[in-house]
């Protein structure tokens, strides 16, 4: 039986009890079938390295997992890139598994998304179904933002989520493997050959849209994202970031978040799609603002949005800026 080299990324920032209980999980992975498993912590610049260090020695989990220290906080993308260039020391893998510090595996997470991509040799990324903290189901997917679901998002009316349904970005799964637009970066395995194809994640976002990105790209070279709900991750959302979270509180986006949004729909669709959608999204996000306020559904709204989505736009020339992508692996 050949053996399956599976490198596991975690980029930790501030998180790193989180981060040992992931690696707790990853352990009894390991052991059974054909698959060989190692893992590498990124601490973004965050001194969390000593504690999951430590915690590594006093388990006996050198011989499979290390840490290494990122010069620099460089956000998502840039620490997954330095895993995955450090997992080489290992030997090259047929399988990245990026895999967020606040998850926990379920038994079999990383077989059955090994298992799936083994057996469906067209598809280049696997996503799993995720759980809450307390056991509920997340079953959530994603197609990519475009013109029309901005419209939707600014006007949030029951009639037009209605009408715009095929253009939602977030998609509720089934317990049937899918085909999806993207997945949520926290548990992605990725074919290597993905990344050699692409260039690895494009360290121009620092948080957010990256995977939505890495899967864009991915799919213009042939390699498709599929949903597999046979593999099962616990989730605490937005441990690292505290944007995401799960809870009854709307909190106001970070500036990252709109910049990288803006790299999104220039990179993917150009400067004159991108200025439509911006002149569509303030105008659909005024109007879903009035109907909020004569409504006194105020408390819904996140703070500030629409005045950083203006002050973000490629509605203004300084913001249309906008760097190269990552230069495919030779």
């Amino acid at each position: 039986m050949t053996t399956i080299h599976v490198a596991v990324v975690i980029v930790t920032y501030r998180t790193a009890e989180l981060t040992i209980d992931c690696l707790k999980s990853i352990e009894p992975e390991r052991h059974g079938g054909n698959l060989r498993i190692t893992a590498v912590v990124i601490d973004n610049s965050s001194e969390d390295a000593s504690a999951v260090k430590r915690s590594i020695d006093e388990n006996g989990w050198a011989s499979w997992a290390s840490v290494a220290c990122a010069p620099k906080n460089g956000g998502f993308a840039y620490g997954n890139n330095l895993g995955v260039r450090l997992s080489e020391n290992c030997g090259i893998p047929d399988y990245i598994h990026l895999l967020n510090p606040d998850t926990v595996l379920r038994s079999g997470a990383i077989t059955s998304l090994v298992e799936f991509l083994e057996t469906n040799l067209n598809v280049g990324i696997a996503g799993s179904s995720f759980e809450n903290l307390d056991g509920s189901d997340w079953p959530i997917a994603f197609r990519y933002p475009t013109m029309i679901s901005e419209i939707e998002e600014g006007l949030q009316l029951g009639i037009a989520s209605r009408l715009l349904e095929p253009w939602i970005v977030a998609r509720t799964m089934t317990k049937s493997a899918q085909m999806v637009d993207w997945i949520p970066g926290a548990s992605m395995m990725v074919r290597k050959s993905v990344f050699d194809a692409i260039g690895g994640l494009d360290e121009g976002y620092f948080l957010y849209f990256e995977e939505t990105d890495f899967c864009f790209r991915a799919l213009k070279k042939g390699f498709p994202t599929w949903y597999v709900p046979a593999s099962r991750v616990m989730h605490i959302a937005g441990q690292s970031t505290k944007v995401t979270e799960r809870s009854t509180t709307v909190k106001r986006m970070p500036g990252y978040w709109f910049e990288s949004r803006r790299r999104f729909f220039l990179s993917s669709y150009g400067l004159r799609y991108s200025i439509l959608t911006d002149v569509f999204a303030i105008f659909a996000g005024s109007l879903g603002a009035i109907k909020r306020v004569l409504l006194r559904q105020t408390s819904r709204s996140i703070p500030f949005f629409l005045s950083d989505l203006v002050r973000h736009s490629v509605l203004w020339p300084k913001n249309r800026k906008f760097t190269g992508l990552p230069s495919p692996s030779q």
